[in-house]
């Protein structure tokens, strides 16, 4: 018997493991990572009902009893998911055991299922992220974990025929298992949150912590190929040489994150805005295709940027520190380099027609 136990809770165990494995694959396939919280919930609870029906499948029998290790699962997705996602991953496994009776269908379902799912939520810490993407506390974890099959096994050595053994090599092969799942789900989230810093960091502009213009012209290009109209506004700081020269390129690199910031709260929540480099910043207004609110918005920029107190601005070459704008609109089948292109004249314009100031392009 003790062969044929030790093989069940190790085969019990695998099983949990390999499933495990392929569902964390999946969801790296298919990128779930990016999807819906909720969603993703509602998919990962339907996962641990297969998986805890899958360990229930093929139980050990003891005199009436039906052993498995179903709890595992039902405790870890409580555990990082709280009380609704478990009680969604419990529903299938209850009715199932319920549907199989026995002499200890009552206690099989209360301290194997419901039991794992409550205690699971007590040490679940509610994270402002997506908790599908945290990092497993392994300490907190487990001591939660252990202490689920310390009130579930003194409560089967006294309402079940289990015999001290079996509850202690359970204990044992449960424990291990629920570590696996923590670790398994911890490496795979490392690479994910590892990747999202490499992708935010590869479209970012280091000084500004603005988008950069690789991720601008991604963004963009997808507006176009939905034929929404869009509008270009480029501008650059006047005189910023003059500036850096003077106060140095440390208050210069300054002057360039107030505008980034400038720049943030006057975009609305769907334009796209970007360092293009050096001293140049570009916007595109989404939905955009009336010219004058579009050269109203950015005079009104333009006048933010004027009326700001920067450090020093009084020993620029007009007393203000103030930048030079270029607009441009999509239509005609332009292309974004074409739009960006346009929108640089224009720029080119404003400062040849005196600086500081809005300059629209005719084509």
């Amino acid at each position: 018997m003790d062969d044929k136990l030790l093989f069940f809770f190790l085969e019990n165990m695998a099983l949990i493991i390999a499933l495990m494995y392929m569902a964390l694959r999946v969801k790296e396939s298919l990128s779930l990572d990016k999807k819906n919280p909720a969603i993703l919930f509602v998919g990962y609870a339907l996962f641990i009902n297969f998986l805890t029906f899958s360990v229930m499948y093929h139980p050990f029998f003891h005199e009436g009893m039906r052993i498995d290790l179903r709890e595992v699962p039902l405790f870890f997705i409580s555990y990082i998911g709280g009380w609704k996602v478990g009680i969604l991953s419990s529903i299938l496994p209850a009715i199932y055991r319920i549907y199989l009776g026995g002499p200890t269908v009552l206690e099989g379902t209360l301290q194997s299922i419901i039991l794992p799912v409550i205690i699971g939520a007590l040490f679940h810490v509610k994270k402002p992220a997506n908790p599908l993407l945290v990092l497993i506390n392994l300490k907190r974890m487990m001591a939660g974990f252990i202490l689920f099959e310390m009130i579930k096994t003194v409560a089967f050595l006294l309402s079940t025929p289990i015999t001290p053994f079996i509850a202690a090599v359970m204990f044992i092969f449960a424990a291990i298992a629920a570590l696996s799942m923590a670790l398994m789900l911890n490496e795979e989230n490392r690479k994910l949150l590892l990747r999202k810093e490499l992708e935010f960091l590869s479209n970012q502009d280091p000084m500004t912590h603005l988008p950069n213009i690789r991720f601008f012209k991604n963004r963009v290009q997808k507006l176009l190929m939905k034929d929404e109209p869009v509008s270009i506004v480029m501008f650059d700081v006047d005189y910023f040489k003059t500036y850096n020269d003077t106060h140095g390129h440390q208050k210069g690199d300054a002057v360039l994150r107030t505008l980034g910031q400038l720049l943030k709260e006057a975009a609305g929540k769907n334009d796209v805005i970007a360092r293009y480099g050096g001293e140049e910043f570009i916007l595109c207004y989404s939905g955009a295709s009336d010219e004058e609110n579009v050269k109203a918005a950015a005079e009104r920029f333009r006048k933010n940027v004027q009326d700001y107190r920067f450090e020093g601005e009084e020993q620029q070459p007009e007393g203000d520190l103030t930048i030079s704008l270029g607009v441009s609109f999509s239509g005609s089948g332009k292309t974004l380099e074409q739009i960006i292109e346009e929108a640089d004249q224009a720029l080119y314009q404003s400062k040849k027609m005196g600086r500081n100031r809005v300059t629209v392009w005719v084509g």
